[in-house]
């Protein structure tokens, strides 16, 4: 995790209460500032402790949520948090801008966007806890799960290392227990509690514990380390050993020792003042205290009298850059080390080894020397300028790989490649700009190692062919827990389209437009990590419905062009599931598509149901003949049961089922496994947090009851899709699922664009196909066209000719089906029923997504 820089890192059951400034309790446990009596009473319980909260999993979503909660408080001043951790840092004695620089650099460290990121990078994906299948060809589960207890030994020289590291610490869904130094700053107590306050489940609280103790306290230590399954210590060898000794055998140990870094100079580079004040400015920084500070400054020649010339050059830059920043006062110890550090190079002048150039007033020195062999600055703006030609980098620097760590390059593009690569060799594990030495970009490693694949470890569980339709263990054990759902307004779309006109351009990555069924198409944007994200569950969900990769040989039918999604999300989806996968899309040419479905062998159709009912239909002699299509996967649309029926009786189908529930703003949103039945599907739960609110007011329905679907994104970044009403209506199903997974289910009860309103009645789209369906066997597709006339509207049914009836019978049969539409047709005179017996190509459908267009209204354009 990106931290304040210090000579000890790369770079660096119920809710807890909201913290407070207790008198005397200097110790932070589970949730609640304790004094010393009770850290000795808990700490002799730690090992059962331990076990009482790992049996409890931590999803990742709980700390992204409380992170993200924390990080927006201390991005805004005035807020109480802020305002607490600042006095905290203040009363402690550090200045107010300094205060405000570092609760702004953990805020940015602290962002869902980064911590992320940072996950992606490191363990793979944003829910690297979840026993997933990392090849869907395979029933075998792999996850990253905690080490367990993970015992977090504090540098005290950066205030911010300590709480990122517990926040590691959780992401990896480990038990943390922080310690610090007596002396140390209280940030990292208050920091965490107000961590702990922003998780309302408590289950944050119940993993962390900050204790402040000197390492000789012997008493806490040895029970601390005893118990720990991994140790993360900053500091020297001696503080390394010091835990060593104490851990237990099989505990692993996290080293963040202290390291060296350096630049690295060719000679166009060394001439160039631009560089050089470059190299002064990273030689001035926090007085060099960050491992990432240069200590030397190597330059490829073996010439002495060009080393003591560069040295002249860069102290003239060094002062000038010096004079600029204020420097804090040394301590007894800081000042012996610089000067007998000085006084032993000053001494072999004498010699022609070495030269200093040092500040009259002690603010600085330069310290050349002919010879090569690393060595340690003794800081506080001392830096050493040696000679090191290129071909000896290895020689002289493997010795001390151990201790390495960044070196910037100065040189031409050739010179940075070559010479990174054997600076990697020899041992040093970042290599960077000369001036860009004690930055980073999130999700850098620590030290050359990831920090949270070393606070975790790689499990995996290996089942057999009755997990074939299983994309995840976890959902078999437990429903998914998440945080509280949100508050506050509910968004439309149009509160989408705006949104759009104000995000950030590091946001708008993938473009794609909705297919216009109900109204214009409307623009959605996601981050190519969101997207990825999405497809990754949506490939999850496939799974669950029956679609296996390993066997089925997939023909992607969906409509594509004109930054319409579905072919390119089905296209992504079928690729992460490592599918054979044949992406034709739809086209005109039926023909041509159905003596390719042939000639490639494929079993497996995805398309819109309109599409689809045509292809086979016109295409009914090839694709009958050779009867080799097995499974149907349908999106945008429903087939009828008619429909269903023939598929299965005419082409022998045996598996028709949803591909996904999903819209253009939020993407995928569900999934229907092998025993969903019409319009049930599975909430993608890693995604979304769901409401169902009733259809008339703002609350929420009674369990069961039918409502309006309210959907929160949590994987989104940039655009805040927060209680965001799409227009379709659900209901909840209470009964666990036969499939056994344990993840919330809705049925689908249409969109509220599918409910019409003719006259004094309002229609629903789904009472004229099921009236077709039980009155008349009717099997095709059905359209609904409103007309205004000079004396009443018109309401015409527009039938399949190769299904329909005579217009009369089905005309009869609507009126029969519908008390209302017979009031209005018969009795009230104020709507004129018609029926139209038409070929199914002259259905008027979206242009983008073929989806058949229920409700054609001609009303408002006369």
């Amino acid at each position: 995790m990106t931290s304040a820089p210090t000579p000890g890192t790369a770079t660096a059951g119920n809710a807890a209460p909201a913290p407070g400034t207790p008198g005397g309790e200097h110790h932070w446990w589970q949730g609640a500032f304790i004094d010393e009596a009770e850290v000795t009473e808990h700490l002799a319980d730690l090992p059962a402790l331990t076990d009482r909260v790992l049996s409890e999993q931590l999803p990742t979503e709980i700390v992204l949520a409380a992170c993200d909660q924390l990080s927006g408080a201390l991005h805004t001043p005035g807020d109480p948090v802020h305002t607490r951790l600042t006095r905290c840092l203040t009363d402690d004695g550090t200045e107010p801008e300094e205060a405000a620089a570092l609760l702004a650099d953990l805020a940015t460290a602290l962002a869902r966007p980064a911590l992320e990121r940072k996950l992606r990078r490191e363990l793979g994906g944003p829910h690297p806890e979840r026993l997933t299948r990392p090849d869907a060809r395979e029933t075998v589960y792999e996850a990253w799960a905690p080490v367990g207890l993970l015992v977090h030994i504090a540098p005290g020289n950066a205030a911010s290392v300590a709480p990122l590291s517990v926040v590691e610490g959780l992401l990896s869904g480990n038990l943390n227990i922080l310690k610090t130094s007596s002396s140390d700053t209280p940030l990292a107590h208050h920091l965490l509690a107000e961590l702990a306050a922003a998780d309302p489940t408590g289950t944050l609280a119940r993993r962390i514990v900050v204790l402040s103790f000197p390492s000789g306290r012997r008493e806490w230590l040895e029970p601390l380390c005893a118990a720990a399954d991994a140790i993360a210590v900053w500091g020297g060898e001696d503080a390394v050993a010091g835990t060593t000794e104490l851990a237990r055998p099989g505990c692993r140990l996290v080293e963040w020792g202290h390291k060296i870094s350096f630049a690295y100079l060719c000679r166009d580079s060394w001439s160039d003042p631009s560089v050089l004040s470059a190299l002064a400015a990273d030689v001035c920084r926090l007085e060099q205290q960050a491992c990432s500070s240069p200590q030397v400054v190597y330059l490829d020649t073996t010439n002495a009298d060009e080393v003591f010339a560069f040295a002249d050059d860069l102290a003239g830059h060094l002062a000038q850059v010096s004079d600029k920043l204020p420097r804090p006062a040394l301590g007894l110890a800081e000042h012996a080390e610089i000067t007998n550090t000085e006084l032993v190079a000053r001494l072999e002048q004498h010699l022609g080894l070495t030269r200093v150039i040092a500040a009259d007033d002690g603010s600085w020195r330069v310290l050349a020397d002919t010879r090569p062999a690393l060595t340690a600055s003794p800081l506080h703006r001392s830096v050493w300028v040696k000679p090191l030609p290129r071909h000896d980098i290895t020689a002289t620097l493997r010795p001390m790989r151990r201790y390495l760590q960044t070196a910037a390059v100065g040189g031409h593009r050739t010179d940075i490649a070559t010479l990174s690569r054997a600076l990697l060799t020899a041992g040093v594990t970042r290599v960077t700009p000369i001036g860009d030495m004690l930055e980073s970009y999130e999700g850098e490693p620590h030290d050359g190692v990831y920090a949270l694949q070393r606070y975790s470890r790689r499990v995996a569980v290996r089942t057999d062919e009755r997990f074939t339709a299983t994309s995840c263990l976890d959902d078999l054990v437990a429903p998914p827990l998440h945080p509280a759902p949100p508050t506050g307004p509910l968004l439309d779309k149009a509160g989408v389209q705006d949104q759009l006109r104000h995000l950030a351009p590091e946001h708008a990555q993938l473009y794609f437009r909705s297919g216009g069924t109900t109204g214009a198409p409307a623009l959605s944007v996601f981050t190519n990590a969101d997207y990825d994200t999405q497809m990754r569950a949506a490939a999850h969900g496939l799974l669950d419905s029956g679609f296996d990769p390993a066997r089925d040989r997939a023909a992607n039918l969906f409509y594509c062009g004109g930054m319409y999604g579905s072919f390119i999300s089905f296209f992504s989806i079928l690729e992460r599931l490592n599918a054979t996968q044949i992406p034709l899309a739809a086209g005109d040419d039926l023909a041509a598509v159905a003596e390719a479905l042939v000639a490639y062998r494929a079993d497996t159709l995805f398309g819109m149901p309109s599409y689809l009912w045509q292809l086979f239909h016109t295409q009914r002699e090839t694709l009958g003949a050779w009867g080799g299509v097995r499974k149907v996967y349908y999106g945008g649309e429903h087939f009828t049961g008619e429909q269903r029926r023939v598929l299965e009786e005419d082409f022998g189908v045996e598996v028709i089922r949803s591909a996904a529930y999903g819209s253009t703003d939020l993407g995928p949103l569900g999934y229907q496994c092998e025993h969903a039945e019409g319009s049930v599907h599975h909430v993608l739960t890693d995604l979304h947090t769901l409401e169902i609110l009733d259809i008339e007011e703002d609350r929420p329905v009674t369990p069961g009851e039918p409502g309006r679907l309210v959907f929160t994104s949590r994987a989104r970044a940039g655009q805040r899709l927060d209680r965001y009403q799409i227009g379709d209506l659900g209901r909840a199903l209470e009964c666990d699922c036969p499939c056994g997974s344990r993840t919330p289910r809705i049925e689908l009860l249409g969109r509220h664009g599918d409910v019409v309103r003719v006259g004094t009645y309002s229609y629903h789209y789904r009472r004229f196909v099921e009236a077709a369906q039980t009155r008349l066997g009717y099997r095709g597709e059905i359209q609904v066209v409103l007309t205004g006339e000079p004396l009443c509207e018109r309401l015409t049914v527009r039938l399949d000719a190769v299904y329909a009836p005579p217009a009369e019978e089905a005309r009869a049969a609507f009126l029969a089906a519908i008390p209302e539409l017979r009031s209005s047709v018969e009795q009230a005179g104020v709507l004129t029923l018609s029926v139209e017996i038409t070929d199914v190509a002259s259905f008027e459908r979206a242009a983008t997504s073929g989806k058949l267009r229920a409700f054609v209204d001609r009303r408002t354009t006369g």
